[in-house]
């Protein structure tokens, strides 16, 4: 990461969110690869096939076709090859071939002579280990269509008739108590903070891209504005019953893990989908350049705006936000 990006991250208290990748990549040599016939190869009765189990093997890139030395496209039919012979040895078997070699069935195969020599090509078809047995046939590949479709209808169907919801109970007396306390207690620190905007540096008005001043101007804006949000958050924690009983020590580890969720929470509940903007303090609306021209980068920025649109989409009231603040507050994951 650059030193602006870090100095963005320290200075913004940056929502960004980093993702790490735990696929691990198996790289095999050709000459481990194991073949078998796919989980659809239909077998004859009284011939045992082994099967591989799991994923099929992860193709490198370069691999050669078993018969005719060509790019492979995967295994079929049992064998490393191309689609060229992988659709010969289909329509060879379907429709019952019989072909004959002016060499006396000496070819070598290779990718010209594939297409001067099919009894050859099909003889290093079977040599090479492709199976009769895994070709479906045209019915076969009929049925198999309308099950896929089958199915997939069954599966939009449940998705868009979904059964009715169970019903809730209702809130006991106490807990309807604590959710009034929390909706009041957020609107006062909502109030403390509106009642700081005068102290915000301005958003400049000037629209020049290179004037040093007002980037520096409008970071400041942007920088202020997360400050307050941070002692909104703070605010919001000390009021929260037992918060204060615990040590400082446990109330800075609290306020350290869960303040990035928190500012994503109330980010998202300012979120405006009719203009895609973020509005702070009643009147500051932002869009995606707004952030940008404040020196963010936007692989910070879109998955703040596509949080909040999400959350937009769940229509939560403001009790339903309030919990879900209680739950970042008191919920550590590294603690």
């Amino acid at each position: 990461m650059s030193e602006v990006k870090q100095e963005n991250l320290s200075q913004t208290a940056s929502y960004g969110t980093s993702h790490n990748d735990l696929n691990d990549t198996l790289l095999m040599e050709p000459s481990d690869i194991k073949m078998y016939p796919t989980e659809d190869t239909p077998v004859p009765e009284g011939q045992p096939v082994k099967r591989k189990k799991g994923p099929a093997p992860k193709m490198l890139g370069n691999e050669v076709c078993s018969v005719c030395g060509d790019k492979a496209s995967g295994f079929h039919y049992n064998v490393l090859s191309c689609e060229g012979c992988k659709g010969f040895f289909r329509r060879s078997v379907i429709k019952g071939a019989q072909y004959t070699c002016k060499n006396s069935g000496r070819c070598e195969m290779d990718m010209y002579m594939r297409r001067k020599c099919q009894q050859c090509r099909l003889r290093k078809c079977r040599e090479a280990g492709m199976l009769e047995q895994c070709v479906l046939s045209e019915e076969q590949i009929r049925l198999k269509k309308m099950k896929k479709q089958e199915e997939g209808t069954a599966r939009t169907s449940a998705v868009a008739t979904p059964g009715p919801a169970p019903e809730m109970p209702p809130l006991a007396p106490e807990q309807q108590e604590m959710i009034e306390k929390l909706v009041a207690m957020q609107k006062q620190c909502n109030k403390s903070s509106f009642l700081e905007r005068p102290k915000v540096t301005p958003w400049p008005q000037s629209q020049d891209p290179l004037n040093r001043e007002v980037r520096q101007q409008r970071f400041a804006h942007f920088t202020e504005l997360a400050i307050m949000s941070v002692q909104e958050i703070v605010d919001f924690a000390k009021q929260l019953p037992g918060f204060l009983e615990l040590t400082r020590e446990d109330q800075i580890a609290l306020l350290k893990t869960s303040t990035i969720e928190i500012m994503l929470l109330e980010t998202s509940r300012r979120y405006n989908p009719a203009i895609e903007s973020i509005t702070f303090l009643k009147d500051f609306s932002y869009n995606k350049e707004d952030f940008a021209k404040a020196g963010l980068q936007f692989e910070f920025i879109n998955p703040i705006f596509e949080f909040s649109k999400g959350m937009n989409d769940l229509h939560l009231d403001e009790a339903e936000y309030k919990w879900h603040l209680v739950c970042c507050c008191v919920i550590l994951r590294d603690f």
